[in-house]
């Protein structure tokens, strides 16, 4: 093992406060909330298990490590559904921050709210000011 991973071998807990892991070194049933995601599951209201820790170039500002939370996949429960009065109300939003408030027209995407406006009828109202 690497001094760099040896750095984030703490399984039992002792240094981190966490049991700790090196990259893709964590045991099989421990998953990151992302995981769970996408197995179907959610933590299920158990606290963080563990994480892994890594060094990283890009956060050398916040001293240079990463960390990724890791939940028991045993404690996991599965993900809710929405029910349909739920699905409803968030098409009927996301409806609304589609439609153009001048030109009353669905503009296929969520509106600028910088510009309050789809972009056709912003690029109207700058062409109007400049003139």
């Amino acid at each position: 093992m690497s001094r760099i991973r040896a750095r984030f071998w703490d399984p039992t807990g002792r240094h981190y406060g966490l049991p700790t892991w090196p990259w893709r070194m964590a045991p099989p049933h421990l998953l990151t909330r992302r995981q769970l995601t996408a197995a179907g599951l959610r933590p299920g209201g158990q606290g963080v298990q563990g994480q892994v820790l890594w060094a990283s170039r890009r956060y050398r500002a916040r001293g240079g490590v990463r960390a990724a939370y890791l939940y028991d996949v045993r404690f996991a429960l599965p993900k809710r559904t929405a029910t349909v009065r739920q699905r409803a109300a968030l098409a009927k939003a996301n409806a609304a921050r589609r439609t153009c408030p001048h030109c009353q027209r669905d503009a296929g995407y969520v509106l600028p709210r910088h510009l309050g406006l789809c972009l056709d009828c912003a690029d109207r109202r700058e062409m109007e000011r400049a003139a």
